[in-house]
């Protein structure tokens, strides 16, 4: 309702609740200029915030953001990260409403997202029953397998690394997984055995996923054979994706974009066809 240029943004709540998110990107540790442009880290900063969101079943509306940078930074590149910012946004009907500068020694991108639940209930990590199906949306091990591609100093295939440098979360499947009836549901954002690990925790069950039933496209087996890696690593402990991974009741009438790869059952913590995965997933202070 009032954007940047006052104190504060007014942003409208037709559903009396928002829901908020606060999401970091710090140069050097989420991404690299040497292999990110300015404005494909604008795109992934409104990404990581808005998929948040979308993984709570609510419609990302608005985005606050912060930005720490030292005073030599090129105008030019701040005002492309802005237009990936505005354009990650504008392709699903949110909108930059307002945020703050500062200089720092470093840069810093602090994005806070809001979201609307359109009147549903939210869709929480500690919903999930035992007997549910496990299934999950969108793209998993892309962005690790680009990560591997450009630490080994290659800048191809093109498809791989843009993957790690901008993120397509799959947006309107969080609202809809709510209508369809998710119990539970959270973003791949540091794997997907780690954050079906939390979902686990917080519903109190265990997480069985069949690795057969995963999707491991042939241009991943390629990299994989490439650079001496089984890619299905990838696609079970690699974040920066942000697919979602969603419970749903058995028998749910699930739509083709959804595939379901796994059950919950009793216990605690998550299997890979019936064992432990060793570690893998992102932990921000390993």
């Amino acid at each position: 309702m009032l954007g940047p240029g006052d104190d504060a943004a007014v942003v409208a709540a037709p559903d009396g609740r928002v829901v908020a998110s606060t999401d970091l990107l710090v140069e050097g540790r989420h991404f690299r200029r040497d292999w990110s442009t300015a404005n494909d880290v604008g795109h992934k900063a409104a990404a990581r915030g808005m998929s948040d969101i979308a993984a709570m079943g609510a419609v990302p509306t608005a985005l606050l953001v912060g930005f720490a940078t030292p005073g030599t930074l090129p105008v030019q590149w701040v005002q492309d990260l802005v237009s990936g910012l505005r354009e990650e946004c504008g392709a699903i009907g949110a909108a930059v409403v307002g945020g703050d500068v500062t200089a720092a020694d470093g840069i810093t991108v602090a994005v806070t997202a809001l979201g609307d639940l359109q009147q549903r209930e939210p869709v929480t990590l500690g919903g999930a029953r035992v007997g549910d199906v496990v299934a999950v949306c969108g793209r998993l091990g892309w962005a690790a397998a680009g990560f591997a591609v450009l630490g080994r100093g290659f800048r191809s295939p093109v498809h791989v690394v843009n993957a790690h440098r901008r993120p397509e979360p799959p947006y309107a499947d969080g609202p809809g997984a709510a209508v369809l009836g998710a119990t539970a549901m959270t973003d791949v954002s540091d794997g997907l055995v780690a954050d079906l690990g939390h979902l686990a925790d917080a519903s109190g069950v265990r997480i069985e996923v069949r690795s057969a039933a995963l999707d491991v496209p042939a241009k991943l087996r390629e990299v994989g054979a490439a650079l001496n890696v089984d890619p299905l690593t990838w696609v079970l402990t690699g974040g920066d994706d942000y697919a979602l991974a969603a419970t749903f009741p058995r028998g749910t009438d699930l739509p083709a974009q959804w595939r379901i790869v796994g059950a919950v059952i009793e216990g605690d913590g998550v299997r890979v066809d019936g064992r432990r995965w060793p570690q893998g997933g992102h932990e921000h202070f390993r």
